[in-house]
């Protein structure tokens, strides 16, 4: 079959959810037996989401092939299992530096480089993702932003240009938004109209509409949107407020997203795939009742800055049967004094991930009150650092023990810089990204979680790791290394045996987390937490 290409656009406003009505189609099609991959194409200017602050674009995503994205390809990898890498994120900062190098090169022969259609075909190939040979049946294409965008512009002539040189193997999919006018109880289409308007005037006409709503639309108002906006009314989807975001992709299929595409591709649409896995999970999610509540001790205020970790917690509590209610404990705030009554009620505490100075010592002093009340622990990267700090300070009495990232002159650098890391003084896509080999100790709380393995791969993304030469004095005091990177001997795990549960990992493993296999290690200290 020829590759299939859907293309999924936004308007009215950002932050409708284009990432997970994409990763849910990426879902239907893939429960219908097709080869199915996911690309964002982000229009800011930045090579990488990388060295953007969490509170401008959320958690930045490492893949396995150690690339820096945006955070919706943790929604494609979750839905669908699918392994993206950095073919699946791709940013105007990108494309105009790959065109500007092959203009240095004198690859253009002095021609005039222009937006069109020097930009726009650099973006059509990595749509098309020519020359890679993999064989997918469809490639979903998210573009960021919304509709009128400047940024987005050369994206949406490339997307028009496509449309016409595909034909039937290309669909584009538009989500907008219908809003609810509480003092006129009223739901109003024009924002929509003129969404599609303004698409339509980039000469893109949309096959489908998603309609993100807060209040049920019914097929008169459908039907309006659908005359109004040249639309089958078949082809006009509602994507109302949900319980879940995991409940997406069985809505869409009832209304039949997934065979609306197919029948706009010209492909047989078949029985309707049973998805029973999905459903299954989903079952168990709503009988999920009994609540957990897991404290994340960090320094980012808002639900994206740690988005693949609240995602695993909350994936792993359903598959323990229970529901997890996380509760943000801001680390700056954080006191000898006041440590006890901040984590007053948590039945386990995540150390979370991060950079910098900023509200470093909370988490260390929480690291200490947990591991003296025995509270079971689970700390990410910085986190599992922290721990590792504290540790030094308390046990091995190292007082001025530290990390070289907060105090290059600590003559106890426990964390240190890794060596491969210090002549680099670039920030962005420098760091130790992507999978790595782990080695398990036999017999360790970790060996037993990831079920008796004892070669793993995970994800990273650090510039700083443990000290070797400090190893024997943590392990003589009963901090153990119990995961060691083959290749260059790193420690990449520490538990303390005697405890229920306290444990931090050098790697992130939120990130190979997904939806029908929960990463063990959440779900090892989720099951301790229910005790």
């Amino acid at each position: 079959m020829e590759t299939k290409y859907i293309f999924v656009t936004g308007g009215v406003v950002s932050s409708l959810g284009k990432g997970i009505i994409s990763a849910s189609i990426g879902k239907l099609l893939q429960a219908r037996g097709y080869k199915v991959t996911i690309q964002k194409f982000d229009p800011y200017i930045n090579i990488d989401p990388g060295t953007l602050n969490p509170y401008e674009h959320g958690e930045c995503y490492v893949t396995a092939d150690g690339f820096e994205t945006d955070l919706d390809l943790g929604h494609y990898e979750r839905f669908t299992g699918i392994h993206t890498t950095r073919n699946n994120s791709i940013t105007t900062g990108r494309i105009y530096k790959t065109v500007i190098d092959r203009e240095r090169r004198g690859d253009y022969l002095g021609k005039t480089i222009q937006v069109v259609p020097h930009i726009t075909d650099e973006i059509k190939h990595r749509m098309l993702r020519e020359g890679l040979d993999e064989g997918f049946d469809f490639i979903i294409t998210e573009v960021g932003g919304t509709i009128g965008d400047i940024e987005s512009a050369p994206f949406m002539e490339a997307i028009r240009q496509l449309r016409y040189q595909l034909g039937r193997n290309a669909v584009c999919v538009h989500l907008t938004y219908v809003p609810y006018l509480k003092a006129a109880d009223e739901l109003k289409t024009k924002p929509t109209q003129h969404s599609v308007k303004e698409l339509q005037g980039m000469g893109i006409q949309p096959d489908i509409l998603v309609l993100r709503t807060e209040r049920h639309l019914d097929d008169g108002m459908r039907m309006k949107v659908a005359s109004f906006c040249n639309v089958d009314l078949e082809c006009v989807v509602q994507s109302e407020d949900l319980p879940s975001i995991y409940e997406v992709p069985v809505n869409m299929q009832h209304q039949g997203l997934d065979a609306a595409i197919m029948r706009k591709i010209g492909i047989p649409v078949g029985e309707t795939p049973a998805m029973k896995p999905w459903r299954d999970f989903l079952d168990k999610q709503r009988r999920a009742t009994n609540e957990v509540h897991i404290g994340l001790v960090g320094k980012y205020d808002l639900q994206d800055a740690y988005k693949s970790i609240r995602e695993s917690l909350n994936l792993a509590g359903i598959y323990n049967d229970v529901k997890v209610k996380m509760h943000f404990v801001n680390s700056e705030e954080i006191t000898k004094a006041n440590v006890a009554e901040k984590l007053k009620g948590l039945a386990g505490i995540v150390v979370c991930p991060g950079f910098g100075q900023r509200g470093i010592e909370g988490k260390i002093i929480a690291a200490e009150y947990t591991r003296t009340n025995d509270i079971p622990t689970f700390g990410i990267c910085l986190g599992m650092q922290m721990m590792v700090i504290e540790f030094a300070r308390n046990v091995l009495g190292y007082k001025d023990a530290n990390s070289m990232e907060m105090d290059e002159n600590t003559p106890h650098n426990v964390i240190d810089i890794m060596e491969e890391q210090k002549n680099i003084t670039e920030m962005g896509g420098t760091m130790r990204l992507g999978a790595y080999e782990c080695e398990l100790v036999k017999g360790s709380r970790v060996y037993e979680a990831y079920g008796e393995e004892t070669l793993i791969k995970e994800r990273h993304r650090h510039r700083y790791e443990f000290n070797n030469k400090y190893q024997e004095e943590y392990e003589a005091k009963g901090m153990k290394c119990v995961g060691i990177n083959p290749d260059a001997n790193l420690v990449e795990i520490v538990e303390i045996p005697e405890k229920r549960w306290y444990i931090g990992t050098q790697f992130h493993p939120e990130y190979s987390s997904t939806v029908l296999n929960p990463h063990p290690l959440f779900m090892s200290f989720i099951a301790e937490c229910k005790h």
